[in-house]
């Protein structure tokens, strides 16, 4: 394109081709933003580092844009908005209950003095079908729910001495997120059991008796019905229910098949456990909702537990889609899509892994940008498949968070909120550095167009080395402290915006060129105009090497740039909000930005009074009321901008104002 003007200039406007040359060469420094590129980058970075400060990890740069597009997180539940620290509340047969917590003296009691000989049964299931450790100082290590069974069993004055149990122990069936259950094979006296703990939806089917004041009798219709009643209790408090079974096989026999071993179990009872919800989760939720972000909980827990924890964290609302996932496979993704369409927010209960891959599949269909937060090897697919996967720092496995963007460090959904706020901050700063160096192509275009339409007439106002270090020197510093600017007010009150927005908007651009950069083309020129009318200029009159005027020439040249350094500490100022006043945010709270604009005055001294630099940029000392030409130009920049914001905040009309609210 520059070498195109060099034609226009000679033919067009009638410049020789020398003049021609320069006037393409200022066209092309001034229309190329080359400082746009690190800034960008430097500022990604620093909003990573901020973020891994504040728990959150981030291993992409451009992933931190993503956040802030954001508008649908699927979350789980346990350990991201509760505190996965789980603890034992109850422990409940077909003959008794009792309150664990509430019944302190009942600890290390032998299970043979128990009134109901079911909970010692029960107590050492537990005990058996785990693998945690609990030590003697208190600590423990192991999943928190296998730790909170370990201290009911303890409660009950079950031996839960780990060497012990593996000695026993023959056989172990993992757990199995489809089952749903989990059973170890473990050697007694004169036969063998086979302990098995899990859901109790799961469990109760495989149940052919119960253990009842200490005999076994056959599990009737009534009594699976009364189970059922009392989980769904349980359930709806909040609590996390787990049902334990047995059942017994000859000594020594070879482990049978998992189908052949998990059936035809006796139910002992249900172990209740409490892991309450995260303090900080709840305003977390809320500005979630404030932001416009929709929030799907997605739990192995039973649908009634899933539910409580979500009503009282404010997932939903008064009417949240309540979904047993359990049933889905590959045949129900259009089920799945049908759910998740209607826009409400979606409660997933006993979800598997699978699941949560659907759900990240028909999320992304239907156009939405989601992160899906995930802690197990099998939670890798929806990781790597949502737009932002969200990976646990201290629970989640090596493969979770090697498939994951972001790692919480901290566990906690307030920090993958957090992030979004940091995300949506990023991109309206790159927006604020984009309009603030846009807004200098006008003046750095404007004075090459007025010597070509002049005709040389009049002597070129900003020689193309100035423009140079007008771009690359004062204007580096100011961008990448926009970059730091603090978040406008507002910002988490409105909807993200489109995934497939550009970062370059229409009003941003008039705002930058027609409005910003008029102004200070204007005032620039206007400061070069009156140092070369002071000095007794015409147009036409020569201001060359050896020529009377060639000392006023350099010195409005000067004043040129400098204005131009004026302004641009004005426009600085003025794009750090979009609509809003400069006071909401604080005129003097982005302390890196006003040391940049010292460095950058600093720095334009040295080009304008250091002998070698005048030599090289053209430029030449100013006296002090040249100077002081110059003080009012950041205020009136700034004042104008000021205006133009209030006038779009109390007089716009409402379409027009959401039409501006990009610039």
């Amino acid at each position: 394109m520059a070498v195109a003007f060099v034609p226009v200039a000679i033919f067009g406007a009638g410049l020789s081709f020398k003049n021609s040359v320069v006037f393409s060469v200022g066209l092309l420094a001034g229309n190329v933003p080359e400082g746009l590129l690190p800034v960008i980058t430097l500022a990604l970075a620093v909003a990573v580092r901020a973020l891994a400060r504040r728990g959150a990890l981030v291993k992409r740069l451009s992933a931190v844009e993503t956040l802030g597009s954001t508008d649908v997180i699927c979350t789980d539940k346990t350990g991201t908005l509760t505190e996965n620290r789980m603890r034992p509340l109850a422990a409940w047969t077909v003959a008794s209950e009792l309150e664990l917590e509430l019944d302190p003296e009942r600890a290390m009691r032998p299970p043979g003095g128990s009134s109901d000989p079911a909970l010692a049964a029960l107590a050492e299931a537990a005990a058996a079908c785990n693998n945690a450790r609990l030590q003697p100082d208190g600590q423990s290590t192991g999943d928190p729910t296998e730790v909170a069974l370990l201290m009911a069993a303890q409660t009950l004055g079950v031996q839960i001495d780990a060497s012990s149990r593996e000695r026993w122990r023959s056989h172990q069936y993992n757990f199995d997120a489809q089952r749903k259950l989990m059973s170890t094979l473990d050697a007694g006296e004169g036969h063998d059991w086979l302990h098995t703990k899990g859901a109790p939806e799961s469990v109760l089917p495989r149940c052919i008796s119960v253990l009842a004041n200490g005999e076994q009798r056959p599990l009737d219709q009534a009594e699976r019905e009364r189970v059922t009643r009392q989980v769904e209790s349980f359930a709806s408090q909040g609590l996390r229910v787990l049902a334990l079974a047995r059942r017994s096989l000859p000594s020594g026999a070879k482990p049978p098949d998992r189908d052949e071993a998990e059936r035809d179990l006796c139910f002992l009872g249900l172990i209740t456990m409490l892991d309450p919800p995260r303090a900080e989760v709840i305003e977390a939720v809320a500005r979630c909702h404030r932001a416009g972000i929709r929030i799907v909980l997605i739990t192995g827990d039973h649908p009634l537990t899933a539910a409580a924890i979500a009503h009282q964290v404010g997932i939903g609302g008064e009417g949240p889609v309540l979904v047993n996932a359990q049933a889905f496979d590959h045949l129900h993704e259009q089920e799945v899509k049908d759910i998740l369409a209607g826009g409400r927010e979606v409660i997933f209960a006993r979800a598997s892994p699978e699941t949560k891959l659907q759900i990240a599949e028909a999320l992304r269909s239907q156009g939405h940008v989601v992160a899906m937060t995930g802690d197990g090897v099998n939670d890798a697919p929806a990781l790597r498949t949502a737009d932002i996967g969200v990976a646990m720092g201290r629970s989640g496995t090596d493969v979770a968070r090697e498939a994951s963007t972001m790692v919480l460090t901290d566990d906690n959904f307030a920090t993958i909120v957090v992030a979004i706020e940091a995300g949506r901050q990023v991109y309206d700063n790159v927006r604020k550095f984009i309009q603030y160096i846009f807004a200098h192509a006008t003046p750095e275009v404007v004075p090459f167009l007025v010597f070509a339409l002049a005709g040389g007439a009049i002597p070129l106002p900003l020689t193309v080395l100035q423009l140079l270090a007008f771009d690359v020197g004062s204007e580096t510093l100011p961008s990448l402290a926009l970059g730091r600017d603090p978040i406008e007010p507002g910002s988490m009150d409105h909807p993200p915006r489109p995934h497939s927005e550009g970062i370059i908007q229409r009003p941003m651009l008039v705002r930058a060129w027609l409005f910003l950069g008029v102004m200070v083309a204007g005032l620039s020129l206007a400061g070069y105009f009156y140092v070369m009318t002071q000095a007794g200029w015409h147009p036409g009159d020569p201001v060359g090497v050896g020529h009377p005027l060639h000392h006023a020439y350099l010195q409005a040249t000067t004043m040129t740039f400098l204005g131009m350094i004026a302004g641009q500490i004005g426009t600085a100022f003025a794009v750090r909000t979009r609509r809003a006043s400069l006071r909401s945010i604080g005129v003097f709270s982005n302390r890196y930005l006003l040391g940049a604009i010292v460095a950058e005055l600093l720095l334009a001294a040295v080009f304008v009074y250091a002998p070698p630099l005048q030599s090289l940029l053209g430029t030449a000392g100013l006296p002090l009321h040249d100077l002081a030409f110059l003080l009012p130009y950041p205020v009136i920049v700034w004042g104008a901008d000021e205006l133009r914001r209030w006038f779009l905040r109390h007089h716009a009309p409402s379409g027009a104002a959401v039409t501006v609210a990009a610039s």
